[in-house]
């Protein structure tokens, strides 16, 4: 038995007894969403391996369940996890996470992986924050899914920041890629020359801890982003080895830098994308300034002001394994929409809308929830009476 605090417990269930709660409960759980109806399976399916199954239990009754079950020779698949309606919301699933993972781990597994509806932001940020990287969307008859992993083995999971862009390869990830990195030992953050916040109008925005945000000129940004860009970035971009042969259309831009003590701390920079889209080109903190809650704190104050200038939508682009910048957008409300490789290495595809319906649509899209309502009408869907 496990507990998991408020009255809540997991508890090791066979398979026969957590099918039986799937035919008893699913349809309650997993009614909202909007899947395609297959005829009856031709084939019977594969055997699933090892499995595992725990029931989760509130004042003695089943209230939910997680199974898994082997996939392949290193693999463990986390296939199902399914929680009453009444009981969702209360962190249940964060609680649960650690202890299934463990499991795994003390069975033998090396990678963890799940798939989810790709805008089901309440399951893929606890993912997320337990270590899963994003790994793929894949469009099949429950909607659009994202494939996360976890890797149980550290030199992989580096490996995967590797293949991301998001870090250069180094040890023996290097080692095990193939690659033959020379190890230099400097230490990077030492040589960061301090560069005093350029003279701007007013106090700025207050983001705590003694740290403001300043709107400045597009000119004074880029100055700033020349000098310190080194000093802010890991990743691995691809080196076109000569100039642009272009320069980059004409296009509102909007720039703030973040202070700290008089100094440049770090930039956020965005431009407009298309007729309703701006583009938060990119957000930086110096090594010294990060993991203090900045970009969570700074991401309301852009997005308002994005918002005024009348775009509906806000799209960015990150690294697949940049967790840290991946969990507070969605929980800002961005939506997982793609995955793409580009010079900067592979990336996801993340958009913000401030329109409700918008917001709406993207769930209908990855088959999240059913279409109903105004989405249908703009989809122009045609819904049974019983659906409308």
């Amino acid at each position: 038995m496990i507990p998991l605090g408020d009255g809540y417990e997991a508890r090791p269930i066979s398979y026969d007894l957590y099918r039986d709660a799937c035919a008893r409960l699913e349809n309650r759980i997993f009614g909202g969403t909007w899947g395609y109806a297959f005829d009856p399976p031709a084939k019977t399916p594969p055997p699933p391996g090892e499995t595992f199954q725990w029931g989760l239990l509130h004042g003695g009754d089943l209230i939910g369940w997680h199974h898994a079950h082997q996939q392949g020779e290193r693999t463990v698949y986390m296939a199902d996890t399914g929680i009453l309606p009444e009981h969702q919301g209360r962190g249940l699933y964060s609680r649960l996470l650690p202890h299934v993972l463990a499991a795994y781990r003390s069975a033998g597994y090396t990678l963890v992986t799940s798939h989810h509806r790709a805008t089901n932001n309440r399951v893929i940020v606890p993912k997320l924050r337990a270590g899963f990287f994003l790994q793929g969307l894949n469009l099949y008859e429950g909607g659009l899914n994202v494939a996360l992993t976890l890797s149980l083995d550290p030199t992989y999971r580096e490996a995967m920041h590797v293949r991301s862009g998001f870090r250069q390869p180094s040890g023996e990830a290097a080692r095990r890629l193939g690659l033959n990195v020379p190890e230099t030992g400097a230490d990077a953050a030492a040589t960061i020359p301090p560069v005093p916040l350029p003279e701007v109008e007013g106090e700025g925005v207050d983001l705590g801890g003694g740290y403001t945000l300043h709107r400045v000129p597009y000119e004074v940004y880029g100055d700033v982003y020349a000098r310190l860009e080194d000093a802010a970035y890991a990743s691995v971009s691809f080196d076109w080895a000569e100039p642009a042969p272009f320069s980059s259309p004409e296009v509102p831009r909007y720039a703030w830098l973040i202070a700290h003590g008089g100094e440049v701390a770090g930039w956020q920079y965005s431009r407009q994308w298309d007729a309703r889209t701006a583009y938060m080109v990119n957000t930086a903190f110096l090594p010294a300034h990060r993991s203090k809650g900045l970009y969570t704190r700074l991401l309301p104050v852009v997005l308002s002001a994005l918002g005024a200038e009348g775009y509906r939508l806000v799209r960015s682009h990150h690294h697949a394994t940049n967790n840290a910048v991946l969990i507070p957008k969605l929980r800002a409300g961005f939506r997982l929409q793609g995955l793409q490789v580009d010079g900067h290495g592979v990336m996801a595809v993340l958009i913000h809308a401030f329109d409700d319906v918008y917001r709406d649509y993207m769930d209908t899209r990855s088959g999240l929830t059913h279409p109903k309502g105004e989405v249908a009408r703009r989809l122009g869907l045609h819904l049974r009476e019983d659906e409308a």
